[in-house]
Order: structure tokens, then C-alpha cells, then sequence
């Protein structure tokens, strides 16, 4: 499902290099749960981000269904992004002039290129809000929300297009631990019911610990 080869990733700040990921490999097979755990400024969203087409590394490859994403023209990369790889991130992104059903259709808007299908996308973003526990809260904006219901929106708007990859950055890191335990546990029910190949980059041990497989990140060397 997913391969990165001698992933390096080299920032400068105008005076020095700073080498953030220095030669890692890693392969997560079709369906698996997989963690990457590390303390805070170790490089595991840039790693995410990088296995997501979101960032691009300073050597190496990304392999993607067998495609190599860095070799895809943008449009390309843009095409897998939207369809195939769902994203959920630690500050939610959720779109503030928007309802919490909107911001669910979204991405399949962007998909589809034209509103023909709107009702559609409406009928499958009801749905998952619905098994997100958030039927009641389809027309509520995100200001009026709980931090544990917009990570449930953004796991909701993440998954309408039906990717067959999820990447999760810190998904409980503004949630207090039993909201971050229940969307964890949620994340790992979505992966088991769809067959879903999950990556979470969390700080969290304890967290981890659902996952089948656990990855350290320390020193830009990841440890399997």
C-alpha cells in the first residue's frame, strides 16, 4: 500500500541545514494500523506529510500502490490526495462559514468538479456524521462544537470520498484524554469495518498501543 525509500528531509534557515529525517524507510501493508510515535520536534508530521503528497522529501521516494507520488505530475498527486488519502490533523481545518454537513461534502465537491451529484454527497455525509455520533449537530457551525466533536466532523470529512488510506497527525492532541481515547478507538474501529490502512503519528504511548504496528522516531532514525 505505502513504501517510502531513504527518506531524507533537509530545512535551512538561511545560515545551516537542519537534517529532520535522515534515510528512512518504511513499508505499511494494505489494511494495517500502523503508529509512528515520537516527543515534539522529532519530524513525524513532516514524515506524515511527506508519505501523503503533502510536502515533498529532499532525497528519496514515496511509493503509493506502487506509483512513485513525486513522479506524478501535480494534478496527479492533487487526484490521489482528494480520492484516495484521507486526512486528519491536530487543528481540525474546518472551514468556519461552512455547517458541519458542508464541511463533510466538501472534498467530494472538489471531486466531483460540478454540484450534478450535491444530493448524493449530502445523503453520504449524513451518513457518516450519523455513525460519527453527530446527527444532531449537522447544521451547527464549528465555533459550536466541542474540540472531541470536530475531530469527529474532520474523521467524517475525511473519509466521504472513501480513501482506501487514512493519515492522522496528532489527531488528539488538543483533546483532553478521554476524548483522544475515544477518537482513537474510533479511528481503529473505521480501519477494521472498511479494511482501511491507517498511519497515526501521535506522541502518545498509550494511544499507540491500539495500532498493530509501532514505529520510533527519534533523531530523524526511525526505529521499527
Amino acid at each position: 500500500m505505502l513504501e517510502a525509500k531513504v527518506i531524507h528531509k533537509v530545512y535551512n534557515d538561511g545560515k545551516k541545514d537542519l537534517a529532520v529525517l535522515k534515510g528512512i524507510d518504511l513499508k505499511i501493508e494494505e489494511g494495517r494500523f500502523a503508529a509512528i510515535v515520537g516527543p515534539s520536534g522529532a519530524g513525524k508530521s513532516t514524515l506524515l506529510h511527506i508519505l501523503g503528497g503533502l510536502d515533498s522529501p529532499t532525497q528519496g521516494k514515496v511509493f503509493f500502490q506502487s506509483k512513485d507520488i513525486y513522479n506524478l505530475s501535480d494534478p496527479g498527486l492533487a487526484k490521489i490526495r482528494n480520492q484516495k488519502i484521507g486526512f486528519v490533523f491536530q487543528f481540525y481545518h474546518l472551514l468556519s462559514e461552512f455547517t458541519v454537513l458542508e464541511n463533510v461534502m466538501i472534498p467530494a465537491l472538489i471531486s466531483a468538479q460540478s454540484t450534478s451529484h450535491s444530493l448524493q454527497f449530502r445523503e453520504k455525509a449524513m451518513e457518516l456524521l450519523i455513525q460519527m455520533g453527530l446527527s444532531e449537530r449537522v447544521s451547527h457551525f464549528p465555533n459550536q462544537l466541542s474540540g472531541g466533536e470536530k475531530q469527529r466532523v474532520a474523521i467524517a470529512r475525511a473519509l466521504i470520498n472513501n480513501p482506501c488510506l487514512l493519515l492522522c497527525d496528532e489527531p488528539t492532541g488538543n483533546l483532553d484524554s478521554k476524548s483522544g481515547e475515544d477518537i482513537i478507538s474510533l479511528i481503529k474501529n473505521i480501519s477494521l469495518k472498511n479494511q482501511m490502512t491507517v498511519v497515526l503519528v501521535t506522541h502518545n504511548l498509550e494511544l499507540s498501543k491500539l495500532a498493530d504496528k509501532v514505529y520510533y522516531l527519534r533523531d530523524g532514525i526511525l526505529i521499527n
